[in-house]
């Protein structure tokens, strides 16, 4: 059955004398570090004399709406915000910038018309969040019996962790799977060694993902891993002895040949190389003096004469040698001089 016009003005006055206009639901708002944020505001009344808003308990910027004959007056109470503050598309709905993290509480705007005997309210809650960076993994305790790893990975953020909530993603099986909480307890075998657990984190603006996690690296007895990695950490350990050893040795080899090598030129510089002159070997001349008659020639005295010099040492001078007798010579006179 319709109601009657009588009943809707009774229910129009008695709203209007029970008091204050009701207010809005509560609205919740999120905004991110350095970002802005828009505090949506539809407007109802008509006329309108005034709209004020409030940021907790301070008065943030009071409006005088335009009229038909002078545009609207906006009054930014602090100057800090008067570069934040803005209202788009000369509408009344207030837009914050720059968002910081003390910016985050309660506000309200309260719409003051001629036509109400309180003002109309509405309230927005607004929290400021920072962009997740790369969420830190860290392993507990590992225990490995019968060859079956079992531990357990904590995921947490470093710093702005607040509203976060953690996942897990388990890859490298016939099906993925997926486990709510900042904490994984995992247990496998060596068949699910190529297994990779990867943690995801969420706050209502962002969202992040560990580095991943392989099984493998988890409880390394268990996959035989262990004795291997400790294998090759003692052949790298001996390589780089070796590789000492080899430098100094060396470096010894080349100081003590450097040692040699400077010893010997203050040897040679001490003792220069004279020439020493023995008289036993002083030039002695030999003179052979052959004289001889060509029986040809009948003329008296007729000599040729052929004369050498040889360089002999004293004491090879003893002995006398004569030049051998030349054919069809019928005389032969031999004569040695020592000079």
């Amino acid at each position: 059955m319709l109601a009657s016009p009588a009943c809707f003005a009774f229910i129009f006055l008695l709203c209007q004398l029970t008091g204050p206009a009701a207010s809005g639901v509560l609205k919740k708002l999120v905004g991110a570090l350095g970002g802005s944020v828009t505090f949506p505001l539809n407007l109802s009344v008509d006329p309108i004399d005034s709209i004020i808003w409030v940021f907790n308990t301070t008065t943030l910027v009071t409006i005088q709406p335009k009229l038909a004959d002078k545009k609207a007056v906006i009054i930014v109470t602090q100057h800090r915000n008067k570069e934040r503050v803005n209202f788009p598309h000369e509408g009344y709905s207030l837009r914050l910038s720059k968002l910081k993290k003390n910016d985050s509480g309660v506000y309200r705007v309260e719409i003051h018309s001629s036509t109400l005997q309180d003002p109309l309210t509405q309230e927005y809650e607004l929290r400021v969040y920072e962009h997740l960076s790369k969420p830190k993994v860290i392993i507990g305790l590992q225990n490995n019996k019968n060859g079956t790893c079992v531990t357990n990975l904590t995921c947490s953020m470093e710093q702005g962790g607040e509203d976060v909530t953690y996942s897990w993603k388990s890859l490298g099986q016939a099906t993925n799977e997926s486990h709510s909480g900042s904490i994984l307890p995992i247990s496998w075998r060596q068949e699910k060694r190529d297994m990779t657990f990867i943690c995801m984190a969420r706050n209502p603006i962002s969202s992040n993902s560990s580095n991943p996690i392989f099984a493998w690296n988890l409880c390394e007895g268990a996959a035989g891993g262990l004795a291997t990695s400790v294998i090759l950490k003692l052949l790298l350990s001996l390589i780089l002895l070796c590789f000492i050893a080899l430098v100094l040795i060396i470096f010894i080899i080349r100081r003590e040949r450097r040692k040699e090598f400077i010893e010997e030129k203050k040897g040679l510089n001490l003792h220069p190389e004279t020439l020493n002159y023995s008289p036993a070997f002083e030039e002695t001349s030999e003179y052979d003096i052959i004289s001889y008659f060509n029986s040809t020639i009948p003329e008296e005295n007729a000599v040729n004469t052929l004369c050498s010099t040889v360089k002999i040492p004293p004491k090879q001078v003893e002995k006398s040698h004569s030049l051998p007798t030349l054919p069809d010579t019928p005389r032969q006179f031999t004569h040695e001089n020592v000079i």
